[in-house]
């Protein structure tokens, strides 16, 4: 009773904070404006990229998840958390990264020259899709190795005692598994893809690759038509809740209910086994990290130029993620089942341009909306990563329910005793990696703030943009290998706590 109290009253804030300020947009514009021809375009353009990217993440991440849940080796742990990266990346320091890399007079690009080949131009559909995928693989990789880590080991136990050849262990274990993990996967990432405002602004290459995000930033930025902002933001938050109810159709299957606990690493198979997981590890790694490695060697020399300002900002941003991190996760506990989840998506589903500019006209009449930059950049840091925490909690908290429901009822527990013995305990590894993935994404992201903050509560992602709109090019590059050191560096401790004394 208590756990569906906390849900109806996290429900009502999440349907308030999402809904709210479209409505009040709405109401400020005097109704829905007209669509014309080429926002249509941009729906089909949004609609295409969003397909394309989700389903090359997701169909990547298979076998890569699947290398890293059966080897074991030396530095697996920290290539595990390097990966993932690219996921809580500031998006236009990963840009620099990918265009260093499949740019014009990129790494890429000089390899195919020296041999005579067709060079790949990183602008256009296939650069926003290429973007998308190394920004959301990283992401996907980790949902389906936390199944494939989530099966109890007795599955496997019993599947070699049957002596079930690597067919049949894929028929009984690893599809049921990915049908059940894979589709919020897509939904998840398919809603980050519509919702695409940086990737397409510097890698669309022309109006050919607008994304309904654009449109919306151009509707009020240069026409200020509120009206027709307001409507392809609800046909953004139509198509992501669509996504999101599909993909809760898709995903069948119960789990495969509780074990022991005992570790028991996946069969490594052969050698063929081995090399084709090898090969797999090093063609992501590769993929993933080089651009990063761009971001870290040009940005080592400006470390030195960082003055007393960015230090302040990479305070705030510091501050901003671990209290977006706290809210976060107390709003994803009550709300972890499948209900849940599916409203959860309308926070990424809406547009962020519209949401701050709700947020605006909603805090004018009351309070100096620059002196609650931080709070409310906060807030919707929270509300923002809240699908992710919670397409990475819900299996597991529903698991947790119908495995020990009866024997809670059983013994008559409390509230209390139930969260520390149970729910905590059997919860801690997926927790870690929600908490590590929101700080991240918390500490790296640049949105609300950029409409309300003044010199004195900028946080480290204002920063690097405002020294980079100063041409201190070498300056803003530390201050990117700044921020990417604070993200890399919250995930990594938040997900190693969770993962301590369990199997990774």
């Amino acid at each position: 009773m208590a756990r569906r109290s906390f849900a109806v009253v996290a429900g009502a804030a999440l349907a308030a904070l999402t809904l709210g300020p479209i409505a009040l947009v709405l109401w400020r514009a005097g109704g829905l404006g007209a669509l014309g021809p080429g926002d249509w375009l941009a729906l089909r353009f949004t609609l295409v990229q969003a397909v394309l990217s989700a389903g090359l993440s997701v169909a990547l991440a298979v076998p890569v998840a699947k290398a890293f849940a059966r080897q074991r080796f030396p530095g697996r742990g920290l290539l595990v958390a390097l990966m993932g990266a690219p996921f809580i990346l500031p998006v236009i320091v990963a840009v620099m990264g990918l265009i260093a890399v499949f740019g014009r007079n990129g790494l890429v690009n000089g390899v195919l020259s020296t041999l005579g080949l067709p060079v790949f131009d990183v602008y256009g559909l296939h650069g926003v899709v290429l973007a998308h995928v190394f920004f959301n693989l990283p992401l996907a990789t980790r949902m389906l190795l936390q199944g494939w880590l989530a099966i109890p080991s007795e599955r496997f136990r019993l599947a070699a005692s049957l002596g079930l050849g690597p067919r049949a262990r894929a028929r009984v274990l690893d599809w049921p598994m990915i049908r059940r993990v894979a589709p919020g996967a897509f939904a998840v990432i398919f809603v980050i893809c519509l919702t695409s405002f940086a990737v397409a602004l510097t890698l669309g290459g022309g109006p050919r690759a607008t994304t309904v995000e654009l449109a919306i930033y151009q509707s009020m930025r240069f026409d200020f038509d509120l009206g027709r902002a307001a409507a392809l933001a609800l046909v953004q938050l139509a198509l992501g809740l669509g996504a999101g109810v599909l993909a809760l159709k898709a995903s069948r299957g119960t789990g495969f209910g509780t074990g022991l606990d005992r570790p028991l690493p996946l069969s490594a198979g052969g050698l063929g086994t081995r090399a084709w997981d090898a090969g797999w590890l090093i063609l992501a790694a590769a993929f993933l990290l080089v651009p990063l490695a761009t971001v870290v060697l040009r940005g080592l020399p400006g470390l030195a130029q960082l003055g007393p300002d960015t230090w302040r900002a990479a305070g705030h941003s510091l501050m901003l993620a671990l209290g977006s991190t706290a809210l976060c996760l107390l709003w994803a506990l009550p709300l972890a089942t499948r209900r849940g989840e599916l409203w959860a998506l309308s926070s990424i589903a809406i547009s962020p341009l519209v949401l701050g500019t709700g947020l605006f006209l909603m805090l004018r009449p009351y309070v100096n909306p620059f002196s609650m930059a931080l709070p409310v950049t906060g807030l919707i840091n929270a509300l923002m990563a809240l699908p992710f925490a919670l397409r990475i909690l819900t299996p597991e908290a529903e698991a947790v329910a119908r495995d020990y429901g009866r024997l809670r009822a059983s013994l008559r527990m409390t509230p209390l005793a139930w969260l520390r013995l149970v729910w905590m305990p059997r919860l801690r590894r997926p927790l870690g990696f929600a908490a590590g993935l929101t700080a991240a994404l918390a500490m790296g992201d640049l949105g609300v703030i950029a409409l309300f903050a003044d010199p004195d509560r900028a946080t480290l992602p204002l920063q690097v943009y405002r020294l980079m709109g100063s041409y201190r090019m070498e300056a803003a590059a530390g201050a990117a290998l700044l921020l990417l050191m604070f993200s890399l560096g919250l995930f990594w401790i938040f997900d190693r706590g969770g993962r301590v004394g369990a199997e990774t």
